[in-house]
């Protein structure tokens, strides 16, 4: 890099390299990149066709890179749009604005500069028609679409073809819209010019005028005149039922589109009451609308919450119920794993790897796996569903072959390792069904995972769960009692957690124990829900020679009693001497001022 230039003066080369720096240390800092997409900008004065080719160069890379890393800054792409057109002309700046709505195709703002650009720079009305049309099929069901259907109007205002105008209109009228009275009106206005044929399928003119040569009253034929002038109160007539319809469906909307304060995207987070209302919105679409409205206003919510898993979720699930549409679920689930869902949050990753198995893409699917473990090795979730994805495809041999491999991964921390070796367990226990091989697998782990709650509460739930009979329950005791009794004793675990995870095993004393082990229950009842003064196991475990005698006379030499251990610097310090007790036991330590 410290030999790169980026072109401008000696003094903005420096600063473009500072800038560049900053934004490589911290790239998800969308300050950094303003200020330097905004450096890039200023190169030279401002960049034009005379600057030279190392600040041209710098600034498409920054535009570049900026664009790549937040695709959904409609108002950059104009910027660069209009940048490249000062720089390099015409085909340049269309290339740019073609990026830009692919990458958000549901900008009416970008639609209508692009649109508004292809007018002034293009002389072929069918070529710009057809971008207008391109358009139309991306925003036109916008709530807020006015800008553009004015620009399209406009453009064929310029060109003076008054059927494309009413045609036009046609197709705007039946949208509900911010501001449908006003074409409704225009509409109106223009079907009185109109020729009587433009303004209905010949079908439906022919049952029209059908019905009125029955209506008459004498034999006496009418004018033509006279049925026209009668035919086109109808059609005005039907056009007014349109009118109710669209407004009906506009206040409908309403309701929505005005609690939406920020419909563009931006890297600050939404408040609550904004995602409550993008939930409610979705959930009135999908009953009121068709397949059409749905999936535009899924497109709008997820330029306003591209960062939210929740709505990417949404979206493919809603989509996977639609018949034939394999396709366009693999593209939602792409653009949420390569562009907007970050990595620490693989959830929608693994859920597009099931839809890839589904499809019968068992290889896309498992590099989806090892995709997500390259950049978070170690993560339980995806390990697990690879173990499992593995099964389904290879074999129980198969699934086990990925435990082992990332319990021998330095890359996997104790507590990662602890959770595999609880769901290798389960998978020697549910799906092979050998309790022995489960049983077998936690005791000869169980010394390295001393400090697991994940793996004791799972050891210890596991001989709670095994089926017995009058016959087998005395054996099945011995081992759910030597498991609880390691977990006291032997475990690293704090006392509160041991506190939680004992209630199981008094429940099972209560519910299939016999009544010898009643006196059992209270012993450990007291030792584990009663005063520290009488918490024997802990205070063993809190000697160096492991009797609870020499705590007792450590307490009693520190604090002239053997209850609780005191803090003398605490108490100097004005804090509360029981803080280290209440936590141990999880619970909140009362303030030292005594109120709470």
């Amino acid at each position: 890099m410290a030999d790169f230039s980026f072109g401008g003066n000696e003094e903005e080369n420096a600063e473009l390299k500072k800038l560049s720096a900053e934004v490589f240390e911290d790239p998800d800092s969308f300050e950094n990149w303003e200020k330097l997409v905004k450096a890039a900008e200023s190169l030279e004065g401002g960049l034009n066709r005379n600057s030279s080719p190392q600040s041209i160069a710098a600034t498409r890379d920054t535009y570049d890179r900026f664009l790549a890393k937040f695709p959904l800054l409609f108002g950059y792409w104009k910027k660069y749009a209009d940048l490249e057109f000062s720089i390099a002309g015409t085909e340049a700046a269309e290339m740019v604005y073609e990026r830009g709505v692919a990458s958000i195709t549901t900008s009416v703002d970008l639609w209508t500069n692009y649109c508004a650009f292809k007018v002034e720079t293009s002389h072929d009305p069918d070529v710009i028609r057809e971008l207008f049309e391109r358009g139309a099929s991306s925003v036109g069901l916008d709530f807020l679409a006015h800008p553009f259907w004015d620009k399209y109007l406009e453009f064929e205002e310029r060109v003076e073809a008054a059927n494309k105008i009413f045609a036009i209109l046609d197709r705007v009228v039946h949208i509900p819209m911010h501001q449908y009275a006003r074409y409704f009106e225009r509409f109106r206005q223009l079907a009185h010019t109109r020729p009587i044929n433009e303004l209905l399928s010949l079908d439906m003119l022919a049952q029209f005028r059908q019905d009125i040569e029955a209506d008459r009253e004498s034999n006496v034929d009418r004018g033509e005149a006279e049925i026209e002038r009668e035919i086109r109160n109808r059609i005005d007539n039907l056009h007014l039922e349109i009118f109710s319809r669209t407004q009906t469906e506009t206040t409908k909307r309403w309701t929505y589109e005005s609690e939406i304060k920020r419909p563009y995207f931006h890297v600050t987070e939404l408040d609550e009451p904004q995602l409550v209302n993008w939930r409610k919105y979705l959930d009135f679409e999908e009953v009121e609308g068709g397949y059409a409205r749905v999936q535009f206003l899924y497109e709008r919510c997820l330029v306003t919450c591209a960062f939210y898993d929740e709505f990417w979720f949404r979206y493919a699930r809603w989509m996977l119920a639609q018949h034939g549409k394999d396709e366009e679920v693999r593209f939602i689930y792409q653009r949420a794993a390569n562009l907007y869902v970050p990595i620490s949050r693989p959830a929608i990753r693994l859920q597009y790897a099931y839809f890839e198995e589904m499809c019968g893409r068992v290889g896309v699917a498992r590099e989806i796996h090892q995709a997500i473990l390259f950049n978070l090795p170690g993560h339980v979730e995806t390990i697990v569903s690879l173990a499992n994805f593995e099964r389904r495809h290879g074999g129980l041999e198969s699934a086990i072959d990925v435990y082992k491999a990332h319990l021998d991964s330095s890359e996997c921390d104790i507590y990662a390792k602890a959770a595999l070796i609880v769901d290798w367990a389960r998978l020697l226990w549910k799906v092979k069904g050998s309790v022995e091989e489960a049983r077998q697998l936690y005791q000869k782990n169980q010394h390295w995972y001393l400090d697991s709650r994940s793996f004791w509460s799972s050891f210890l739930l596991f001989e709670i769960e095994q089926p017995t009979s009058l016959e087998t329950e005395d054996r099945q005791y011995v081992r759910i009692k030597q498991v609880l009794d390691d977990m006291r004793y032997k475990s690293r675990l704090p006392p509160f957690i041991i506190k939680d995870l004992t209630h199981y095993y008094l429940v099972y004393l209560l519910e299939r124990g016999n009544k010898d082990l009643i006196k059992e229950y209270l012993t450990l009842d007291r030792e584990v829900n009663g005063p520290f003064s009488i918490q024997s196991v802990n205070k063993s475990k809190l000697a160096e020679d492991g009797k609870e005698s020499s705590t007792n006379k450590r307490l009693i030499m520190e604090n002239g009693h053997p209850g609780v251990e005191v803090d003398e610097l605490a108490i100097r310090r004005g804090e509360n001497p029981y803080t280290k007790y209440y936590l141990q036991q999880g619970e909140h330590p009362v303030p030292s001022n005594g109120q709470s």
